[in-house]
């Protein structure tokens, strides 16, 4: 029980996990424990996993979960968090994207038919009826509805809500009524949602179902919810040396939440390294992640090339590019324009700012003259910052 309630922002109603439990001992039977996701994106980071890996624990615990690709429902666009009309993505699109969606999901989930059911949503709303529609649709009133922040908040401020938006949680609710939810998960966002689940069940004649919610990841820049967008996130399914480089960039103040959230480290020990020496608390968690996504072998490797470029050294598997030889002049070329066609800099000015800063290098060395000229008889290696390299050749 300790551990499916570890880090757990919510749970409703209280106790009544412990019931659930209990009622499936007695019926012998595993939990059906749900999860919802709308693949709008084909690529899955940390904040994602944490939800996830609360998912493995319940599998390990002996229980069946159930993961919903909401290719229907992604069609409306949930308005959870959102402060204006959510674009709506095709059938299609969310079909291209659950599929890795699911392939990264599955480094997380056990696959085993016996512990994993994966559905589509699409099985039961795309042929759900108007005459069903209106039996859902009466299921909630309007004032529930607008009971919801975001809702409320742009009702005050005049902003749209259009009439699918109020569908979205009822849509979201028709699945746990389709696959007969015991539990749901879901991100702190999603509460209001798992709830609305809870009441359409017992208006169709169901059990309620638990709502367990797990809370939103903040990014490496400490403040933000981790988002690719942002570029605050450590994918799943990133390189073992990118994703030891980027665990040693989490902030001091978060590195406890990562590890409540992120592994399965025992907290005690965490805390205890974090309180003695915070920089070996990192590695420790960096390693960690790295075994969680890739198994132990590329562990030392991943950290001996993070150290080997913390001490200003350039790695062996530097990115490459060949530039033709009219993008110079017999051979040669102004260190800004190269920084750009190399992909360091947004365009040359942007190049001159950073040279002007002292943020790029050339072959280790840190480039002084904004008018430097470049010959490139042989192969040079462009550096931006600590880690991001690229080397150049004709």
């Amino acid at each position: 029980m300790q551990r499916l309630l570890r880090g757990a922002e919510h749970l409703v109603p209280e106790g009544g996990l412990e019931e659930k439990l209990a009622l499936a001992r007695r019926e012998g039977r595993p939990l059906r424990v749900k999860l919802g996701v709308d693949p709008s994106s084909p690529d899955l980071h940390l904040g994602h996993a944490v939800v996830l890996r609360k998912m493995r624990d319940f599998q390990d615990a002996g229980h069946k979960v159930v993961l919903i690709i909401g290719d229907f429902t992604a069609t409306i666009g949930d308005p959870s968090g959102k402060s204006k009309t959510r674009p709506v993505l095709s059938l299609e699109q969310t079909r291209r994207n659950s599929e890795s969606y699911v392939a990264q999901a599955t480094k997380i989930l056990d696959p085993n038919p016996d512990k994993l059911e994966l559905r589509y949503n699409s099985e039961w709303l795309a042929p759900l009826g108007f005459a069903e529609l209106i039996k859902l649709a009466s299921s909630y009133t309007v004032a529930r509805m607008l009971e919801r922040d975001d809702f409320t908040k742009r009702y005050a401020a005049g902003v749209p809500i259009s009439i699918h938006e109020f569908l979205y949680p009822l849509a979201q609710a028709y699945d746990s009524v389709a696959i007969r939810a015991d539990v749901e998960l879901g991100g702190t966002d999603q509460l209001f949602n798992l709830l609305v689940g809870r009441d359409v069940q017992r208006a169709y004649g169901q059990a309620p179902q638990v709502a367990l919610t797990m809370p939103l990841l903040e990014g490496l820049d400490g403040v933000e919810k981790m988002s690719k967008s942002l570029g605050n996130y450590i994918g799943v399914a990133e390189a073992p040396e990118v994703m030891f480089k980027k665990a040693m960039l989490v902030p001091d103040a978060l590195l406890y939440r990562y590890f409540e959230l992120c592994t399965s480290f025992p907290l005690g020990e965490a805390r205890a390294l974090i309180e003695q020496d915070i920089k070996e608390a990192h590695r420790v968690f960096a390693r960690e992640l790295v075994r969680l996504y890739h198994g132990p072998e590329p562990i030392q490797e991943a950290e001996a090339r993070y150290d080997h470029v913390a001490k200003g050294g350039i790695p062996d598997d530097v990115p490459e590019l060949t530039l033709s030889a009219d993008a110079t002049q017999d051979g040669v070329i102004w260190v800004c324009k190269l920084a750009t066609l190399a992909g360091l800099s947004t365009s040359n000015g942007d190049a001159r700012r950073l040279i002007q800063n002292r943020g790029l290098k050339l072959d280790g060395e840190v480039v002084e003259d904004v008018n430097l000229q470049v010959r490139l008889d042989a192969p040079v290696v462009l550096q931006r910052g600590k880690d991001r390299f690229v080397r150049v050749r004709l």
